[in-house]
């Protein structure tokens, strides 16, 4: 009897989810695809095109190992690929799981793939889909809430762990000045699959620093940073989470978006072991709590918001944002803004920045100063290890670009250099003073701020968590030079000169 073929795709790579889950080698054949378009259509950071298709091509390999007929394929697209293997291996049946894009899905329906619901998440989008359906209004708190409850994840019977839902008061202190070490990771030695990998992309037009181990590829390397972040990294986590250094590019956050993202780790796993760091008394509640709140709360959150409001949400722009993507985060200019230098320096080095870094310092430049949604977005996609659409739509359109008019985040996240200054260790030694809002060594996020407000005080007018901030606007005696400091400010970015 024929085999039918499970299609695995690039970011579902494990052996126990979605449609590969329970197969044997006797009753199917793997299909995986590189496609050189997707591949091409971006400017990928170097590592991050590097890691998929390293871990593509070392799930390829184990399960050959297990004794599977895997056929991995480069081809010119995805459908070229599953058409050029069906007419190979005459096959009749093609299954894959859902994949996590909607343009993804549509493909897979037009090519006649049959398709199983996608397990790589907690809540699938059709049970959020329902959750949101009876409620006039929702956020993720109450979501979040929902999670823990249904999951019975640091639950104590009815009542939350630790006696509180959110322990967020805990988790904002600035930076330390102890000069503490902070938790280190396994740095994984490249084998031949990933030295063949990093061959193949080397004259590709890609940017940013060579892959070196800090990624995991494999669900062997993944499950090993797993453990090395309970053991080591979850305790200090919670209180610094939103803290900056500039010479500790993760601080004590996890690093295991991306093999969450590839498959390689499931969110249950990750919850759970959190959990269990704290019933055994090996972590405390706020950072426990904090941690799991990304992996349960947020992040299945932003899932569930992306499939709800596609394939309109991508096209968002309600504050008419235009500009492009500043030079210097294309690698093309450097900049005497220390904070933004710190955080790209992040980026360059290891494809990677905190969730501040990217909120509070690289979005809240592209909000304040105008970028364009989009353009943001597939930059973010490209330069991240753990980039997808499916989370940076919603957290660029809706959380830090404000350009879905208020539905994700009722209030924009602008702020001007004081919130870094009291975040980070940059202001000290920078070219520019965060107290200042105009002149030349004026802050260009201080001055870029107050523009912004000034530039959309019609827009956000009737929105009462604004109020305070139009409030201070009004009172300003010196908006005109502002404007004046923002046209500079403004020029300099596009310029690379900033």
């Amino acid at each position: 009897m024929t085999k039918h073929t499970v299609w695995v795709l690039g970011d579902q790579l494990n052996r126990h989810v979605g449609a590969l889950a329970g197969q044997t080698p006797a009753d199917c054949r793997v299909l995986l695809v590189e496609s050189t378009a997707k591949i091409t259509s971006k400017r990928w950071h170097r590592q991050r095109l590097h890691l998929v298709l390293s871990a593509m091509a070392h799930f390829a390999a184990e399960l050959r190992g297990e004794g599977f007929d895997v056929d991995h394929r480069q081809e010119r697209t995805l459908a070229a690929g599953l058409g050029a293997h069906v007419d190979e291996f005459d096959v009749e049946r093609v299954v894959a799981m859902e994949p996590m894009s909607w343009d993804g899905r549509d493909m897979l329906e037009r090519l006649g793939v049959d398709t199983i619901a996608n397990d790589q998440f907690l809540c699938h989008y059709d049970d959020f889909a329902a959750w949101v359906e009876p409620r006039k209004s929702f956020k993720m708190e109450d979501f979040y809430r929902w999670q823990r409850q249904r999951l019975d994840l640091l639950m104590d019977g009815d009542q939350p762990a630790g006696g509180a839902w959110n322990f967020d008061h805990d988790n904002r202190e600035p930076p330390p000045k102890d000069g503490r070490a902070w938790p280190e990771i396994t740095i994984f030695e490249l084998d031949a699959i990933d030295r063949d990998v990093l061959d193949r992309i080397r004259d590709l037009d890609v940017w940013g620093a060579d892959p070196d181990g800090t990624w995991p590829v494999t669900r062997t390397q993944a499950k090993k940073r797993l453990d090395e972040f309970i053991a080591s990294g979850l305790d200090p986590f919670g209180p610094h989470e939103d803290a900056m250094l500039a010479d500790e590019w993760k601080m004590a956050h996890s690093t295991l978006s991306s093999s969450m993202n590839l498959g390689l780790l499931t969110p249950l796993e990750i919850a759970e072991g959190a959990e269990r760091a704290y019933r055994e008394g090996a972590a405390p509640i706020n950072s426990v709590e904090g941690f799991v709140r990304q992996v349960i709360g947020w992040r299945e959150y932003v899932w569930g918001l992306y499939w709800l409001w596609m394939p309109d949400y991508r096209n968002g722009n309600g504050l008419d944002a235009q500009r492009p993507v500043p030079p210097a985060f294309m690698g093309e200019a450097d900049t005497s803004m220390a904070c933004v230098s710190n955080a790209l320096g992040h980026v360059h080095d290891h494809g990677y920045a905190h969730h501040i870094e990217r909120l509070m310092v690289l979005g809240n430049l592209a909000l304040t100063a105008g970028v364009n949604p989009w353009a943001m977005t597939e930059w973010m996609w490209a330069s991240f290890v753990d980039g997808a659409e499916w989370v940076m739509l919603p957290n660029v359109i809706g959380m830090a670009l404000h350009a879905d008019g208020g539905r994700m985040a009722t209030k924009p996240y602008a702020s001007g250099g004081a919130y870094i200054n009291k975040m980070s260790d940059s202001c000290k030694g920078c070219a520019y003073d965060p107290k200042k809002r105009t002149g030349d060594t004026a802050c260009p996020f201080t001055t870029l701020y107050w523009d912004f407000l000034d530039r959309n005080a019609e827009q956000f007018a009737g929105n009462h968590r604004m109020a305070r901030q139009l409030g201070g606007l009004r009172r300003l005696k010196d908006i005109d030079d502002v404007r004046a400091r923002a046209t500079d400010v403004l020029a300099a970015l596009d310029a690379g000169t900033l």
